[in-house]
C-alpha cells in the first residue's frame, strides 16, 4: 500500500481515537503526535503527559508524519480495545520505516502495563512503554531511547495522583473539561484488569482540585467532569492511601472528606459551572451524594451508574458487592430524591456461565430501570483475572443475540425519553459545532442528552434555553426560545 493511501487509512482509522492537539509551544523544538483510545480517563492522562512533555519542548501535531515522538494511550478493558492499539501500531512503524526513521513510538496507559513485553521484545512494536503512574519519568525515558537504549516504566504508586501537574486543555473545545480526583481501583472486580495495570485507590488533594476547578472557570470553562475509577470512594484525610484509613488519628478522621463532601465543595465554586461526575460503583454510591446532587441546580442530573447484569448469580461472580435487589433500591433512592434525574449504565453480556434466565433478569432490570443510554459489549476474557481462571463457555452468537436484543431494548428507552421530552424547554451548554452541519451548535441538557439547534447569534461556552420539537433515540433537535 503507498505512503498516501496509508495516511489516508490513518484519517479513516484514527476517527475511533482523539488526537491531542495543542497551541503552538514557539519555545518547543520537537514535536509528538497523541492518540487516545479507552475511558475518560486515558484522555485525561493524555492531558497531563501533554503538559509535561510541553515543558520538555514538545509541541503537538495533527501530522504524524512530522512527528518526533508519537504515543498511543491505550484501553486494556476489552479485546476489541487491544486489537484496535495493536493496528494502530503497525502502522506508526510502517510510517517510521517509510517516511520517518528517527522518529520514536511508545505507548502509554493500561495496555502499556500488561503487554509491555510483547510490545518491546516480542513483537518490537514500540521504543517506548509507559504506565499510568510513571508519566513523570517520561523525560528519562526518552533519552534512554535517544541513547539507543529500550525504556519501560510500569511501576505502580500508592501515592502518585499528578496533583501538582496542570494538564494542558487546549486541544478540546475550551467549555467542558475533566477533573480526575481518584486513580486506582480496589474493588476487585472479576472481569476487569483495572486494579492490576492502574493500582490501588488513590484520592486527590481537594485543595488541589478545587484550585483545578476554579481556574477553569477563570479560563471560560463552564462544566467539569469529576473522573475517577470509583469516584464515589474519594477519601482524603491529609494524605497517605486510602487502606491507611484505619492508622489515622481521630482528629484526621473529624477533618476527612468522602466524595459527598467533595461534591458539595466543587458546587459551590461558582453556580455558573455545570459539575458531572463519573463512573459510580454502586456498591459504593451513598445516598449523602444523592442528596448533594439534590441541593444544587448545577450538578447536573445525570448519574452514571454500571450495573454489568441483571442477575444477582451473575453479579457474584463478577464480585461486583450488590445484588439485583440492592441495585434496584439504589435507583429507588436516585429517582424519588432526584425524580428527572437521567441514569446511565454498563452493561456485559454473555459472562461465564450466563444462562438465559441470566438474560431475561438483565432484560427485566432494564425494563425496571429504563436507562436514558447505555453502553453494552460481549464479555471477552482479560487475561490474568480471576474471571480468567472460570470457563468461557457462552457461544459467541449466543452471545451476539443476547447483545442484539439488549440493544434493542435500549434503543426502545433512549427513544422513550427523547420523546417525552418534546415540547418542553431545557437549559443548554453549547459545546461546539454539530457534525453534520456548520450552521447548527451541538450541546447538551443536565440529564446529558444532545441538543442540535441553529446557531443564531450565540457562542461557545453559552447557555441557552432551547425548546425541544424532534428527536431520534440519541439526539434532541429545537430552537432557541
Amino acid at each position: 500500500m503507498s505512503i498516501e493511501k496509508l495516511l489516508q487509512k490513518n484519517i479513516d482509522e484514527s476517527k475511533q481515537g482523539e488526537i491531542l492537539q495543542l497551541s503552538e509551544n514557539k519555545k518547543a523544538s520537537r514535536k509528538m503526535y497523541i492518540e487516545s483510545y479507552g475511558c475518560q480517563m486515558n484522555f485525561s492522562d493524555s492531558e497531563i503527559v501533554a503538559s509535561i512533555l510541553d515543558k520538555e519542548g514538545f509541541s503537538t501535531t495533527k501530522n504524524i508524519t512530522e512527528a518526533d515522538l508519537v504515543f498511543v494511550n491505550t484501553c486494556s478493558i476489552r479485546e476489541k480495545a487491544e486489537l484496535t492499539v495493536r493496528k494502530r501500531l503497525e502502522f506508526y512503524n510502517s510510517i517510521k520505516r517509510d517516511k520517518n526513521p528517527s522518529m520514536l513510538v511508545g505507548v502509554l496507559g493500561c495496555m502499556a502495563e500488561r503487554l509491555k513485553e510483547k510490545f518491546l521484545e516480542e513483537e518490537k512494536l514500540v521504543d517506548i512503554v509507559v504506565g499510568p503512574d510513571s508519566y513523570r519519568d517520561l523525560p528519562n525515558l526518552i533519552a534512554q531511547v535517544e541513547d539507543g537504549r529500550k525504556a519501560v516504566n510500569v511501576f505502580l504508586s500508592l501515592e502518585e495522583t499528578y496533583a501538582d501537574i496542570n494538564p494542558v486543555r487546549l486541544g478540546g473545545n475550551g467549555v467542558t473539561a475533566f477533573v480526575s480526583i481518584t486513580r486506582g481501583c480496589d474493588n476487585m472486580c472479576t472481569f476487569c484488569v483495572v486494579p492490576y495495570t492502574r493500582g490501588r485507590e488513590r484520592s486527590r488533594n481537594p485543595e488541589s482540585i478545587l484550585k483545578e476547578c476554579q481556574d477553569l472557570f477563570n479560563d471560560g470553562y463552564r462544566e467539569i467532569t469529576l473522573l475517577g475509577q470509583n469516584v464515589d470512594s474519594y477519601l482524603w484525610y491529609g494524605g497517605g492511601a486510602k487502606k491507611d484509613f484505619k492508622k489515622v488519628s481521630a482528629d484526621a478522621k473529624e477533618n476527612s472528606l468522602n466524595f459527598a463532601n467533595l461534591l458539595d465543595k466543587v458546587a459551590q465554586v461558582n453556580p455558573k459551572l455545570r459539575v458531572r461526575f463519573s463512573t459510580s460503583n454502586p456498591q459504593d454510591m451513598r445516598v449523602e451524594v444523592i442528596d448533594t446532587m439534590s441541593k444544587y441546580i448545577n450538578i447536573c442530573d445525570h448519574i452514571h451508574l454500571p450495573v454489568q447484569s441483571g442477575s444477582s448469580r451473575i453479579l457474584k461472580l463478577m464480585n461486583r458487592g450488590y445484588d439485583r435487589e440492592e441495585y434496584f433500591k439504589l435507583v429507588d433512592d436516585i429517582k424519588e430524591r432526584i425524580p428527572n434525574c437521567a441514569i446511565s449504565m454498563d452493561m456485559i453480556i454473555g459472562f461465564c456461565s450466563e444462562t438465559e434466565e441470566d438474560h431475561k433478569k438483565t432484560l427485566s432490570l432494564m425494563d425496571y430501570v429504563t436507562y436514558d443510554f447505555g453502553y453494552m459489549f460481549k464479555y471477552s476474557v482479560r487475561p490474568n483475572t480471576p474471571a480468567a481462571r472460570m470457563e468461557d463457555d457462552v457461544k459467541e452468537d449466543v452471545k451476539q443475540r443476547r447483545l442484539s436484543e439488549i440493544i434493542k431494548k435500549q434503543q426502545d428507552h433512549s427513544l422513550l425519553h427523547m420523546q417525552e421530552k418534546l415540547g418542553k424547554t431545557f437549559e443548554v451548554l453549547i459545546e461546539g459545532d454539530s457534525k453534520k452541519s456548520d450552521q447548527h451548535f451541538y450541546g447538551r441538557t443536565t440529564h446529558n442528552s444532545a441538543v442540535i439547534f441553529e446557531k443564531g447569534n450565540h457562542k461557545l461556552g453559552e447557555y441557552v434555553m432551547v425548546k425541544i420539537d424532534d428527536c431520534t433515540s440519541a439526539t434532541l433537535k429545537g430552537k432557541v426560545i
